[in-house]
């Protein structure tokens, strides 16, 4: 099937190039027809404060529509927040608010609010807000077009300022930081491979296959609930796998031409091979995506099948394009010229004016590409070839001499490997999931300083209030709601909690507000919801027809990162299961693909101690660049496992097939185990070198999340391509031997064949330990 596919797109390179210029130019017009429709439900199912929530919002039509999201509009002035100029210039700026479809603002010169004016230390009565309740409708694009209109309408106080509080109101753009990464994969690819089309091919393959995904993005929104980050997984997956693929597929077809072969018959072969592997990681890294939909959340579910569409776009592009374009480049891949290498450069410097918002040094590149050729014309020595350096054979290069330094200290090495591995894993065991609050903000965003601010003027825990709703069975309720009140005033580290609110005349419920004196993240903030859920309100209700919820936006968060908690490990299940099926089936082994899961999740631990060693426990914090330590988003493992898991098997499919081969063609492990890393070691490299560059580049962001994602991608890609492909893959090969490949002889009869090596089923060596 994949060998009739290459011949096909390769013989017929014209039309298939045409369908996917068509293909892109549709996906840009469905994109811009039907238009995005993201929409993000953070609020488990079954929750207390979901069901809060849903009390606030049948009950206090008012109070927002019982979103979980909140944010403040804070002013300070030296002339005192009840100034006549003062009060009319705020009235008037918090009616504009008002008047913005899904906000609900609670002014602190209404008795509602009357709590929300400084009332101690300097500040006191210089510094107050209105608070504002977000509806969970809202996408994240509307909340930034409601920030826009903010900002231009804010008033402008004598001696005082006037700031836009809490994440809901930080200026997030979309990053661009991935241009980055790919103007030092020009670089790094340049520099292994020598030839400005096995540099350009990759990049942009792994491009026409995330722009033409676009389309199914934008369908897929229109009837899931499709979070607003999605594309920024989708670009990160889709670059990834996308250089990785046609990386991997372009060395082989080098290879084969090398061996003599005509340019079609390097193609067939090249997608025989290495096409077979692209093809089963792919479905690995879909079926690793899609199994956060096991989850059971629909912004997850959402989030599942638009990144999977877009790695299934890539690797459409990878098995159909990539030979079509093969076909154009012929005897090319491997020839370069001056003027090609002066042009790579402009390339990358178009790509990091992009990534740093520098047009100069983007125009500057353009204008070196535009010279390259013109002057190409003048200049004789423009045109000449590059010349190659001669490679050294095969079993006198570096990465040979090094599979025979670990096969000759198996135990050492592995134990090695283990220890370093399990050292930097070991900060996990103190993970602790959670929201961090606006004081990870870097200190010159209006984000911190709002949150500054309403600590030095409130105390921390101002920032996200949270409340108890109760429904009432008759109005004669309210005095168990009065005591109820009493209860939780008194716990010690509630800084307020406001006489209960009734829903009207006849109340069927009433509200109480709490503000904690701990911050948002701090651990003892949970602790004090757990407490109100566990003992205080059960306590004071008991007995009565009175039904109380603890919810709001802390409540709220807490509830979404134990949903999470619990569920992450059967997520991790599903996917660890089926991929441990799929490598049995493909290498026809019960221990290759059992210490390929557990070497995954080895690497995968390491990436998450480091995140909690820097983003919980705050080390190095200075230079990567966050306010204080805090919780970990509980959402951050599981998409980074989902992510990291299908990029890691990537090379671990890459690797094994390639060791897989040399075994079935000598039956000599030791020297299948050595020639298969030092077959991929540089491919390999390259695409970790690229990936840990891209991902390393989102450390640039101001997003804590941003930065996260960038600093567990990095790091496992990095422990991926090193300390486990290098070290710990040859010494456990080594030491099992041709027990690698042993699979019982009742599981190889039931077990179906999956081909990935090419040209013939692979062969089972042995029946019996």
């Amino acid at each position: 099937m994949i060998t009739r596919l290459a011949r096909t797109c390769f013989r017929h390179r014209r039309a298939v190039l045409g369908l996917w210029i068509l293909m892109l130019v549709l996906s840009g017009v469905l994109a811009g027809t039907l238009g995005a429709d993201y929409k993000t439900e953070f609020s488990p199912p079954s929750s207390e404060s979901e069901r809060g929530f849903r009390v606030v919002k049948d009950n206090f039509p008012k109070a927002g529509g019982g979103g979980a999201f909140s944010g403040q509009l804070l002013f300070r002035t030296d002339k005192g927040v009840n100034d006549p100029g003062v009060r009319a210039a705020m009235e008037k700026f918090f009616a504009e608010a008002a008047k913005l479809k899904g906000l609900t603002v609670t002014s602190p010169y209404t008795p509602e609010g009357a709590q929300q004016v400084a009332g101690q230390g300097d500040l006191a009565g210089k510094l107050a807000f209105a608070n504002v309740d977000i509806d969970v409708g809202l996408s994240q694009q509307d909340l930034l077009a409601y920030t826009k209109k903010l900002q231009a309408v804010k008033p402008t106080l004598d001696s005082g300022e006037v700031l836009l509080g809490g994440q809901v109101f930080a200026e997030f753009e979309p990053p661009e930081t991935e241009l980055i990464g790919l103007a030092f994969a020009v670089v790094i690819l340049i520099l292994a491979f020598g030839s400005v089309l096995a540099m350009g091919l990759p990049i942009g393959i792994a491009l026409f296959g995330i722009f033409a995904g676009t389309g199914l993005l934008v369908i897929a929104t229109q009837f899931l609930s499709v979070p607003d980050f999605t594309p920024f997984v989708g670009i990160m997956i889709g670059l990834g796998v996308g250089i990785d693929y046609a990386l991997f597929i372009i060395t082989r077809y080098r290879d084969g031409l090398k061996l003599g072969h005509s340019y079609e018959d390097a193609t067939v072969e090249a997608m025989d091979t290495a096409g077979r592997a692209v093809f089963f990681a792919g479905i690995t890294v879909v079926i690793s995506v899609l199994g956060m939909w096991v989850m059971g959340l629909k912004f997850i579910q959402g989030l599942a099948v638009g990144a999977s569409a877009t790695v299934l776009t890539v690797l459409a592009a990878s098995l159909t394009l990539l030979p079509a374009l093969l076909g154009f480049a012929a005897h090319r891949i491997n020839v370069t010229r001056w003027r090609g290498l002066v042009a790579a450069v402009g390339l990358a410097l178009v790509f990091l004016g992009g990534g740093i918002k520098q047009p100069l040094v983007a125009l500057a590149g353009l204008a070196i590409i535009v010279a390259s050729i013109v002057l190409s014309f003048f200049i004789p020595k423009l045109r000449e070839v590059v010349p190659h350096r001669a490679e050294k054979p095969q079993r006198e290069t570096i990465w040979f001499k090094w599979s025979r330094v670990v096969q000759h200290r198996p135990w050492t090495m592995a134990i090695i490997g283990m220890a370093v591995l399990l050292a930097l894993a070991s900060p996990v065991l103190s993970m602790r999931l959670g929201f961090s609050d606006d004081g990870n903000f870097p200190e010159r965003t209006e984000t911190r300083q709002a949150y500054d601010l309403i600590a030095k003027g409130f105390g921390a825990g101002y920032a996200a209030p949270f409340f108890v709703v109760a429904e009432l069975a008759s109005p004669d309720d309210m005095a168990t709601v009065a005591t109820l009140q009493r209860a939780i005033a008194a716990h010690p580290n509630v800084a307020f909690a406001s006489p209960p609110i009734p829903s009207g005349p006849s109340p069927k419920a009433a509200i109480i507000q709490i503000v904690a004196k701990s911050s948002p993240q701090d651990l003892a903030t949970d602790e004090l919801v757990k407490l109100l859920r566990k003992e205080t309100v059960p306590t004071a209700i008991n007995g009565t027809d009175v039904k109380a919820y603890v919810a709001g936006t802390t409540a709220a968060n807490l509830d979404f990162s134990s949903f999470l908690g619990r569920r992450t490990p059967v997520f991790f299940g599903a996917v660890l299961g089926l991929s441990f099926l799929l490598l049995m089936m493909v290498f026809r082994s019960l221990l290759v693909p059992l210490k390929a899961v557990i070497m995954n999740l080895l690497s995968i631990g390491a990436a998450y101690g480091v995140m909690v060693a820097i983003f919980q426990w705050g080390w190095l914090k200075g230079l990567v660049g966050i306010g204080k330590g805090g919780p970990i988003e509980p959402f951050i493992p599981m998409m980074l496992f989902a992510i990291v898991f299908g990029l890691s098997m990537d090379y671990e499919v890459f690797l094994l097939s390639r060791m897989k081969e040399e075994f079935d063609r000598t039956g000599d492990n030791a020297t299948a185990v050595a020639d298969g890393l030092a077959m991929t070691a540089r491919v390999i490299t390259a695409a970790a070198a690229i990936m840990v560059v891209v991902f390393g580049a989102f450390l640039l962001e101001d997003q804590r999340v941003i930065k996260m994602f960038g600093i567990g991608l990095s790091v496992a890609v990095f422990i991926d391509a090193t300390i486990v492909r290098m070290l710990l893959v040859p010494a456990t090969m080594e030491l099992l031997g041709a027990k690698n490949w042993w699979l019982p002889g009742w599981l190889d009869r039931i077990l179906p064949h999956l081909n990935i090596e090419g040209g013939r089923p692979p062969k089972s060596h042995g029946k019996a330990l």
